[in-house]
């Protein structure tokens, strides 16, 4: 464990969990930062992770703050979280019987402020043909709520995965591998 307090920059139940897996102890003090949703998609990732990190490690001196942002990308564009269950039902449709990547953004700020180590992971998932029938049962769920495209591969969603390649803490929200790559100091 590092000798200072470990912070997630998330409110992310999803990222929270996964911390406590691989049993770092941490708070968690959710940034409020808006958001950057164009450009290039790893650049995105990375710079809202970037933005997150900044924001809380700003009122944490001495602290490491992990900043993460996920994306799904489908051909080259960032798909977000939908809105509502209509545009789900479209993402989950762009999704059916294709493969897509998901990109992780994660900064670690800390524990000295000009101290800062970022990174980029990707996973590739492929859904199955999806069923109408299907799509509807999943969004009836309401688990696509919230979820980058759309649907929660740790959940209801491993239903409409054919297969992943990479790692799954990625696409659940939090690339463990890189985590540790970036912060050796969480000793594990």
């Amino acid at each position: 464990m590092p000798a200072c307090p470990v912070i997630l920059a998330s409110g992310s139940p999803q990222r929270r969990d996964l911390l406590e897996r691989i049993g770092v102890e941490f708070e968690v003090r959710v940034s409020g930062v808006e958001e950057i949703v164009h450009g290039d998609p790893a650049e995105v990732v990375l710079a809202n992770a970037l933005l997150k990190a900044r924001s809380v490690a700003e009122t944490a001196p001495g602290c490491l703050v992990i900043g993460c942002d996920t994306d799904v990308v489908l051909e080259d564009h960032i798909i977000g979280k939908p809105d509502d269950e209509v545009r789900a039902r479209e993402y989950l449709a762009q999704l059916s019987g294709r493969k897509h990547r998901v990109l992780s953004g994660l900064a670690i700020v800390g524990p000295e402020a000009e101290q800062v180590r970022t990174g980029v992971a990707e996973s590739a998932v492929r859904f199955r043909e999806l069923e109408k029938s299907e799509v509807d049962r999943y969004l009836a769920s309401g688990e696509w709520r919230g979820r980058a495209g759309g649907y929660a591969i740790q959940g209801r969603g491993s239903s409409l995965v054919a297969g992943v390649d990479g790692d799954i803490a990625n696409v659940i929200g939090l690339p463990v591998g890189l985590l540790l790559d970036l912060a050796p100091e969480l000793d594990l």
